[in-house]
């Protein structure tokens, strides 16, 4: 995507991933009874680091935006930022967004209290509920169908994305261990066979989310990366 339009449609998706995040801060304290006041505050919830990672993500492509602009695509710095982005958006932005979405919508549908209890109602508003939960996903779509993103080896890219998962994981434990509390209700109903059974379900699924985001940018961008018969042949 030509440097220009790119740089207004990042700025514009920037703008909004800071605003969502501005509002999330906002409310939360204001409210003194929400969770964001306890341990760990609101950086022990997926959806909040998820707001987070993609302004920081979007804020990144608009800094190459603005250096290929300036100087040129052919820059070190700029090459260097576009790799980095392109990799940050294919091991975590994309699957990590498509996970809260769909696991935050299926618990919800089955039983809201497990993860998104009604007094939460009267502390964030609908809209804010979406903004978190919801419109998260049009910006991801609109970046993989705009921008071509060069995706890792698939090996290294779910290695890489399955460590992010167990840090997360272990962030939740931890949690717990240390102010006996849980992030989400859903986990204070499960035993430990159930509690291992979510845990591993939880791992396993991003595998797909992440190899949905692959095929996307392949079928709309074509494959970026020489195959294996390629890289023999030129070898030879």
């Amino acid at each position: 995507m030509a440097a220009l339009p790119g740089l207004v449609l990042h700025a514009g998706i920037l703008a909004w991933c800071v605003f969502g995040v501005w509002q999330n801060v906002l409310v939360t304290d204001s409210a003194k009874v929400h969770g964001a006041h306890t341990y760990g505050g609101r950086w022990k919830y997926l959806t909040f680091i998820n707001q987070v990672l993609q302004a920081v993500f979007f804020g990144l492509c608009l800094a190459c935006d603005l250096i290929q602009l300036c100087l040129s695509l052919k820059n070190p710095l700029c090459s260097f930022l576009t790799r980095l982005k392109d990799h940050v958006f294919a091991v975590a932005v994309f699957p990590i967004g498509v996970f809260v979405v769909t696991s935050f919508w299926s618990i919800y549908a089955y039983d809201r209290e497990l993860v998104y209890p009604k007094e939460l109602d009267k502390i964030i508003p609908v809209w804010l509920n979406h903004t978190m939960h919801t419109f998260i996903l049009p910006p991801l779509l609109i970046e993989l169908l705009v921008c071509s993103h060069q995706y890792p080896g698939r090996k290294a890219g779910i290695t890489l994305l399955s460590v992010l998962c167990l840090v997360y994981l272990s962030w939740i434990l931890w949690v717990h261990y240390a102010a006996d509390i849980w992030v989400y209700p859903i986990l204070a109903k499960l035993d430990p066979v159930g509690m291992t059974v979510f845990f591993g379900a939880s791992l396993l699924i991003m595998v797909p989310f992440y190899c949905l985001g692959e095929v996307l940018t392949q079928l709309r961008w074509g494959s970026r990366r020489p195959s294996k018969k390629r890289r023999k042949k030129k070898n030879n």
